[in-house]
């Protein structure tokens, strides 16, 4: 039996989803259903699907729901899979709260995620998310890519979700990886990772801010324009080798735009822009 659903496509620099609005919580779509909605050939296409439901109406969400966050992005990879996060998302996230009235950003906004409760508010770049405390962990990763000669060292840090960053030489370097492969961990974590190629600016700092170019491959997606959480991982990661002098504000180029990540009071904040694309139904089998 089909049925039709209403979506919003929607991007974060470049970063974009399918959304739908499911704010009782009625939806049952399967990892298949979810895969075909993403793919770039026989769906919309999408790097992943936001899922709007109140944080009541999904067991997921009944913490947030007890500290007052009404909604929970139900954040799903391109494959189906689910995930802990997305920095991106949860800004389209607001910006379809904002626009369907479902919320106000006049006021900080907090939206339950699989990673705990995350906090949006304005900013001079579109939405600043507060991606909350990080751990930089110290285990020994190598990470092999096509493109790289040999095994480069990683290093592994968590916002909420997992990621391994990997420092490269040169923009030359970063330009002839080829991430339609996707790169290899030893060992491999039992839930995967993202995993950042970075390649720090030069000079490092300029005025008091870092700055830094990546790209990315997203666990369960494949190479995106864009990773929110995974830019806080870059700068974290480049933060920690520089030392104890490093900057407190990062500015992260990616293929989709330029991203802004601030530490304060012990959490990582990301900002930037939100756009939603357009409007539409889709039926599904």
């Amino acid at each position: 039996m089909s049925r039709t659903l209403s979506f919003t496509k929607g991007h974060g620099t470049g970063n974009d989803f399918v959304i739908l609005s499911d704010p009782d919580g009625e939806l049952d779509l399967s990892e298949d259903q979810i895969a075909v909605l993403c793919d770039r050939r026989f769906g919309i296409g999408a790097d992943g699907l936001l899922r709007v439901v109140r944080s009541a109406r999904i067991p997921e969400g009944a913490d947030a729901a007890r500290v007052g966050a009404e909604w929970f992005m139900d954040y799903r990879n391109a494959d189906g899979s689910k995930a802990e996060m997305c920095g991106n998302g949860t800004r389209v996230f607001a910006r379809f709260l904002e626009e369907q009235n479902l919320a106000s950003l006049d006021a900080p906004l907090r939206i339950g995620t699989r990673a705990g409760v995350k906090t949006l508010t304005r900013s001079e770049r579109g939405f600043e998310v507060d991606l909350g405390e990080w751990v930089v962990d110290e285990s020994d990763v190598l990470v092999r890519a096509r493109g790289l000669d040999v095994a480069r060292p990683g290093q592994p840090v968590d916002v909420g979700n997992p990621h391994v960053v990997v420092a490269l030489s040169s923009e030359a370097e970063l330009e002839a990886l080829d991430l339609t492969v996707q790169p290899l961990l030893d060992p491999q974590p039992p839930a995967g990772a993202n995993i950042e190629f970075v390649v720090p600016s030069d000079p490092l700092v300029v005025g008091g801010v870092g700055g830094i170019r990546m790209r990315v491959f997203e666990r369960g997606v494949g190479e995106t324009l864009s990773c929110g959480t995974g830019v806080a991982a870059a700068a974290l990661a480049v933060r920690h080798w520089a030392g104890p002098a490093a900057p407190a504000a990062w500015i992260v180029d990616v293929p989709g735009g330029t991203l802004g990540v601030r530490i304060h009071d012990g959490h990582v904040l990301l900002s930037g822009p939100a756009s939603l694309v357009f409007h539409g139904e889709v039926t599904l089998a």
